[in-house]
């Protein structure tokens, strides 16, 4: 029997297949808090998004942004203050279902508790920055959505790497 991959088959119709992510961008003024990663296999040595991960199975976006805020900030969330940023459909252009991607990005500014970080062999660091004043280097994709939701023309939908 073939060791399983962690990039599943290809669907036999053709049909693209997506990985769906929540962004919580936890915002107090015109900061946003970040996270310094590292171990993660994915953009080590890069800030990104305080709070982000993979949609789970039977798990909705909203579902997905409150529990990974809770997992990794050690914050309560509810759905109700999760305003809805954008939309990014994005790829590696590599034709690996794991890196084609759909993330929703969304802002919160009010949450219970107080930002820590939850999981240190993960991240090495956890700061807020200003959007006009960003730590070097940042996750290519977010850093897209931050420099856009500065200068205020987020659009609805974005797209990013094809």
């Amino acid at each position: 029997m073939p060791a399983p991959t962690s990039d599943p088959a290809p669907d036999p119709t053709g049909r693209f297949r997506l990985v769906p992510a929540a962004y919580v961008l936890l915002r107090r003024g015109d900061e946003v808090l970040l996270q310094l990663r590292r171990n993660t296999g994915f953009m080590d040595g890069h800030w990104a998004t305080a709070a982000a991960g993979h949609v789970e199975a039977d798990e909705s976006v909203l579902a997905a942004a409150c529990r990974e805020a809770a997992e990794e900030i050690g914050v309560t969330i509810d759905a109700a203050d999760l305003a809805p940023l954008t939309g990014m459909h994005r790829t590696r252009g590599n034709h690996r279902s794991v890196d084609e991607r759909v993330d929703f990005f969304f802002e919160c500014r009010r949450w219970t508790g107080e930002p820590r970080l939850v999981e240190p062999e993960k991240a090495a660091d956890l700061r807020w920055f200003a959007l006009d004043a960003l730590p070097d280097p940042v996750v290519p994709h977010e850093r897209y959505v931050f420099d856009r939701l500065r200068d205020g023309d987020l659009p609805p939908v974005v797209t990013f790497g094809f």
